[in-house]
């Protein structure tokens, strides 16, 4: 251990040691400092190179958390010993940074059993948000092409290429490698549709549990994207909320793991992410076996984080081996219609918790091929602008595309909207039957003044539905009653049950998530 790593940490500050840093924390602050190392990916050899790297940590990660990153800070060498902010000339440089508690991080929640879906969904939001927000521009698009990705896959093999089968055997590390080639190859066309959609962002880079903290008011703040090398950090969104949603799996929480890609995708308007989710996982895990292995090699760090990298780099690498498997969720469409008010949205979001799937509704799509925000109102009379039977059609055929796309995945999905003309339930039964999955239609039933009621309270605060009180009577007129379907497909609810009466039917009827798999 070098002279500066010894002097900071016997003035009393506690030492994290990963393969590219030494972190000090004391009560409330922390400090960081790169490690003169050079991987390839990085080169932390000179101390102008460092100094550039801590500037460029703090910039980038105000991004996510403002309140946290204080600047960087120098450290001198006084009276032979080595101080963080003293006066002499610097000998290195550190990142100064609040620290916030240990009981708020995200992977310390879910070892306690305290991270739960709705959090999850939060902070899939916050991302989602973030990622609208980032820079996105020609120079950042194409570390999005095929041949930008293939140069990062490559690399990782061949920098593990003499110390994988440490950890995998010969026909599981040729598996990895074959697999992610293939896809890439054989992909072009969803990458380069990613591409023009402008989903290649200046983004995080290393969405991970351990980078989450979650305040006790559900409030998410990230930590510690790349900053070292920008084609980590410039992606596709997809590669992004993949790291998060494969470190969720890694634990063991798949189940969460879909919460937060329904989420994601929601928010977003980017279902096409499923084609791509299960390769980013697998790469990005890949990644992280890759990073465990450097750690486990490094022998000038201490023995147990050393072990502990060997374990890691096995699990890793066995996650990323799996991304080929079967999905442990089966394929399956549920639509939810009904009136407006009816209760739709709530017995579509507890069916997407069940099922493990995402949501589809037709109020957001609306919203976004009207190029407004999700809560800004669009109301006009019936049947006229961006209700008229043309834009009707529109959102239709966009909602059984994203669907489209959810199904292609191996995933089940749920589609909420009124479906209140048989032509439009005949071709959602179409695209199960197409996909060769399931369908159920749950047709949400309540007494017309109580649907009266629920728009009034509704209209008090900003929501995604247009639905109002003086549009109620003139859909009930056009709405056409669902005769078409069979018993075992078409399912009623009553939503002025009790709730948990009602889950009791849903989950009697359509089979969900896998008894085992939740916690």
């Amino acid at each position: 251990m070098n002279s500066l790593v010894h002097d900071l940490k016997n003035s009393g500050l506690e030492l994290i040691e990963t393969h590219i840093s030494w972190v000090f924390r004391g009560p409330t602050e922390v400090w960081k400092v790169k490690k003169p190392v050079s991987f390839g990916f990085l080169d932390f050899r000179t101390l102008e190179d460092r100094k550039a790297a801590c500037e460029a940590e703090v910039r980038l990660n105000r991004r996510l958390a403002p309140e946290v990153y204080l600047g960087v800070v120098p450290i001198t060498l006084e009276g032979g010993r080595h101080r963080i902010g003293g006066g002499g000339p610097p000998v290195d440089w550190a990142v100064r940074m609040s620290r916030l508690p240990d009981q708020h991080r995200a992977d310390q929640r879910l070892d306690r059993g305290e991270l739960d879906a709705e959090q999850v969904e939060a902070l899939a939001e916050r991302i989602a948000t973030f990622h609208q927000a980032a820079s996105a521009d020609p120079a950042i698009a194409r570390f999005g092409t095929v041949e930008a990705i293939l140069v990062n896959v490559q690399e990782n093999f061949e920098q593990t290429r003499a110390s994988l089968e440490e950890h995998l055997s010969p026909a599981e590390a040729r598996t990895i490698e074959t697999a992610q080639l293939h896809f890439l190859q054989e992909h072009r066309a969803l990458f380069d549709a990613r591409h023009r959609a402008g989903r290649i962002r200046d983004g995080h880079g290393d969405l991970r549990l351990e980078q989450i903290y979650i305040d006790e008011a559900g409030r998410p703040t990230i930590l510690d994207c790349i900053e070292f090398n920008e084609r980590f950090r410039f992606a596709d969104v997809c590669a992004d909320i993949a790291f998060l949603s494969m470190d969720l799996a890694a634990r063991r929480r798949v189940d969460l793991a879909e919460v937060l890609l329904a989420a994601y995708a929601r928010t977003a308007n980017d279902y096409e992410l499923y084609l791509l989710v299960d390769f980013y996982e697998s790469y990005r895990a890949f990644v992280r076996g890759k990073v465990a292995t450097m750690l486990a090699a490094d022998r000038g760090a201490d023995p147990e984080p050393r072990a502990r990298a060997a374990r890691e780099a096995r699990h890793y690498y066995l996650l990323a081996l799996a991304a080929k498997r079967p999905s442990l969720i089966a394929p399956v469409v549920v639509a939810v219609g009904g009136i407006i008010a009816s209760g739709k949205s709530t017995a579509a979001r507890h069916l997407a918790r069940h099922l493990g799937g995402p949501v589809v509704d037709s109020d957001r799509t609306r919203k976004h091929l009207a190029a407004v925000g999700a809560t800004e109102p669009l109301a006009e009379a019936p049947w006229e602008g961006p209700y008229a039977e043309m834009m009707s059609r529109r959102v239709y055929d966009e909602v059984f595309r994203r669907a489209g796309a959810v199904l292609r995945s191996g995933r089940p999905v749920v589609l909420d909207a009124s479906f209140r003309a048989r032509a439009h339930r005949w071709a959602v039964r179409a695209l199960a039957h197409t996909a060769g999955v399931p369908f159920y239609f749950i047709e949400c039933r309540a007494p017309l003044e109580e649907c009266r009621a629920r728009l009034e309270r509704r209209a008090q605060h900003p929501n995604v539905s247009d639905g109002r009180p003086e549009i109620l009577d003139a859909f009930v007129a056009r709405f056409e009653p669902i005769d078409e379907l069979s018993a075992e497909e078409h399912i009623t609810l009553d939503t002025t049950r009790p709730f948990e009466a009602n889950v009791s039917v849903l989950r009697s009827r359509i089979p969900g998530w896998p008894t085992g798999l939740e916690g």
